[in-house]
């Protein structure tokens, strides 16, 4: 790891865990907490859970999974550039998407209508409720035991209702504080990633095309430099070759403008950056290009109708499931009856935020299928 800047977390000025464990050998406190993210059950399911498009509709589009460890890189990138902690960068990119349904959004909506009565379902909150309580592989607690740090990261928003709930990991949102610049970093890391890998994914499904993409800014500059140091080059190489151009920009971009901020605010040690304006950040010339490149995927690629008739069966799919274990506990699995009557609704929640896309699919045609496909 980098030598850490004197605003960065570090094992001493952590908050530390929920309850004491023994220091451990070899690896740092975050280097810890990485790897129990990694060993976890809801970090394995993340493969089989979509981002844009449903798992069996090919082999070589972006998963939860491929996602996390795309978002990982960069952070880490970016984190040891800036003289960040780069392991808990890793940590709360890794753990981020731990709480997402199947289906993507379109299943996260659905989730959330259906528990609309009993409080919501946001995916923030669900993947801190995966760390802290539903994990079962310790025999001294529920959940991963991780540090503050780390749990504030994957906490990237939440409801004032929901914060009041959380205690000390909750208590920013009520005090508008700025979490770790750690924590900042990791939503922009997610955000480049997610971008560049929908372009990816959307021209390699044919959902969108290059002379779309054309009219895009920062798409288009980056083409036009392809085109003119590699004329010859196949299309599928000049999109990568693209691609890699725009996250390069957008990287060191951000390295950049997130310096300058830092050092204008004047950041001396972690508590003044509790107290700063959000300090990681874009160029204003960079942010107006990303905002037309997510304008663009929204209009082109997410409401594709493809897309939207994808996105209903989902709905359908998670409002069925929802619907049936609400009328009828017994049928839901053993251990979620039990919780059931202890947590009520939010039990079922549990059980369907956890399933993968295609276990979600299979536990549809067991619910209402005479005879199974």
């Amino acid at each position: 790891m980098n030598e850490l800047a004197v605003y960065a977390v570090s094992c001493e000025n952590s908050r530390g865990r929920e309850l004491d464990e023994e220091l451990p050998s070899g690896r740092s406190e975050f280097q810890r907490d990485r790897d129990r993210i990694i060993h976890s059950a809801a970090f394995r399911r993340l493969e089989y859970k979509t981002q844009v498009f449903v798992n069996h509709e090919g082999d070589l589009f972006r998963t939860r999974l491929t996602h996390s460890l795309e978002v990982a890189q960069i952070g880490r990138s970016i984190a040891r550039n800036l003289g960040l902690n780069e392991d808990l960068v890793e940590a709360i990119t890794l753990a981020h998407d731990l709480g997402h349904t199947p289906f993507g959004h379109a299943g996260q909506d659905a989730l959330n209508e259906c528990m609309r009565e009993y409080g919501g379902f946001e995916h923030n909150l669900q993947s801190l409720r995966v760390v802290d309580v539903l994990e079962e592989r310790y025999a001294a607690f529920d959940g991963l035991n991780l540090c503050y740090e780390t749990r504030e990261g994957i906490l990237k928003h939440v409801s004032r209702k929901n914060a009041q709930k959380l205690g000390a990991v909750g208590e920013r949102f009520l005090q508008r504080r700025r979490p770790s610049l750690e924590a900042q970093l990791a939503n922009f890391a997610d955000e480049i990633a997610y971008n560049n890998h929908d372009v990816d994914d959307g021209l390699r499904s044919g959902l969108i095309t290059l002379g779309q993409l054309e009219g895009v800014a920062i798409f288009s500059h980056h083409l036009e430099q392809v085109k003119e140091k590699h004329p010859a080059l196949p299309e599928r190489r000049m999109v990568y070759e693209t691609l890699r151009g725009m996250i390069n920009t957008l990287v060191t971009d951000l390295i950049q403008q997130s310096t300058c901020n830092i050092k204008e605010a004047k950041v001396d040690s972690l508590a003044t950056v509790h107290m700063a304006p959000p300090l990681i950040g874009f160029s204003q010339q960079i942010k107006k290009q990303q905002q037309e490149l997510k304008k663009f995927l929204l209009d082109n690629l997410y409401r594709h109708f493809r897309v939207v008739r994808m996105s209903s069966k989902a709905h359908h799919t998670i409002e069925k499931l929802f619907t049936a274990f609400s009328s009828e506990t017994k049928l839901l699995p053993t251990q979620y009856q039990k919780k059931f009557d202890q947590e009520g609704h939010q039990a079922i929640a549990d059980y369907i935020a956890g399933m993968t896309d295609r276990y979600a699919i299979k536990e549809y045609q067991r619910l209402f299928a005479i005879v199974e496909n």
